[in-house]
């Protein structure tokens, strides 16, 4: 996971193309809303889909006394980000594994096993989807890997391959919201009892024809939310946040704050629903006074989600579906979450 960026060309190793690879989305309004929990002191911050280090250099360049934690289950991703913030030294530090670890790191490398502000910037990175081999687009010929962390669980090719109908129904309704499932899933049945089906344009060119004509020219490219789907299934992203956001919650000591940054609903929700939560009382209905311990443990610092706004999504089309909200700890809880 990691940045919404730009696109871009270069290299992964070169510190040119790690210091010209991308914008990160929405970074100045994610440094105004995490800044009161880190500025004039020293404070450490995990930013837990770190991708190739465009937030946390802003962070870095702006906060002197920050030191910020990254964590990515990409490598590649984490090598680019150490080589780009290498002149930090020892105020970042890189971790590689998936973002549901954050209060074993925090526990790890923060202050007194907690840290003073949470990053989180979710789903498909630049890096993933601007390198044909990593499978991530519908718009290039490459093998069907979508795997964020290129070392271990099933590709693409292999869910399509083992998984019946049904299951792969269920997946495109799910996680692609895509109300031409069954079609999909009976097409990938049905190509590969010809042949394996092994490439982003083996899958693409049955999503077409699958669909019908109409619904092909409408909506924008019909293959989106089956390869979004499939993507999700693959790194098992829905249930890795599901987890990630109350850890990271639990991670951040009272008066630090939260900042997360969705791309579709089915994230957004899981957020959405996190926050809201904690920004409640749990005490039971109609008592008269709040019971201690069941007092809100969360401020909500935005009014809603933030959008990208029209000058941003017309110079970085990917931060066009962003949502941001963000929230600030009120007070230390125990029951919310468990560490990882």
């Amino acid at each position: 996971m990691g940045e919404r960026t730009a696109a871009a060309s270069g290299g992964p190793g070169s510190r040119g193309a790690a210091g010209s690879l991308h914008t990160p989305v929405l970074a100045e309004e994610c440094v105004r809303l995490i800044a009161p929990a880190v500025t004039g002191r020293e404070a450490v911050m995990i930013d837990a889909t770190v991708g190739m280090g465009g937030h946390a250099e802003a962070f870095l360049e702006r906060f002197p006394g920050l030191t910020v934690i990254g964590i990515d289950r990409d490598g590649q991703a984490i090598e680019i980000a150490r080589e780009r913030l290498s002149r930090f030294g020892a105020r970042f530090a890189a971790v590689h594994a998936t973002y549901d670890a954050v209060a074993s790191v925090a526990a790890d490398r923060g202050r007194e096993g907690r840290v003073d502000a949470v990053l989180m910037d979710l789903g498909v990175s630049s890096l993933q989807l601007d390198r044909d081999e990593r499978g991530f687009s519908y718009s290039r010929d490459a093998p069907l890997d979508m795997r964020m962390d290129r070392a271990r669980g099933r590709t693409a090719a292999d869910v399509l391959a083992g998984e019946p109908a049904g299951e792969l129904e269920r997946m495109l309704r799910e996680y692609g919201e895509e109300r031409f499932a069954a079609r999909i899933a009976s097409g990938i049945v049905r190509a590969r009892e010809r042949a394996p089906v092994v490439r982003t344009g083996q899958l693409a060119r049955i999503v077409r024809e699958s669909i019908p004509a109409p619904a092909r020219r409408s909506g924008g490219n019909p293959c989106k939310r089956t390869f979004q789907a499939l993507r999700i299934a693959v790194n098992d992203e829905l249930a890795v946040l599901e987890r990630a956001v109350p850890r990271a919650v639990e991670a951040i000591a009272v008066g630090g704050r939260i900042a997360v940054e969705s791309y579709h609903s089915l994230e957004d929700r899981i957020v959405k629903r996190e926050f809201a939560k904690g920004a409640a009382s749990s005490s039971p209905a109609g008592l008269p006074v709040e019971l201690e311990g069941h007092e809100p443990y969360l401020r909500l610092l935005t009014r809603g989600a933030v959008k990208a706004t029209a000058q941003e999504a017309a110079a970085n089309p990917r931060s066009a579906s962003v949502r941001l909200r963000a929230a600030e700890k009120l007070r230390t809880i125990t029951h919310n979450a468990t560490t990882s």
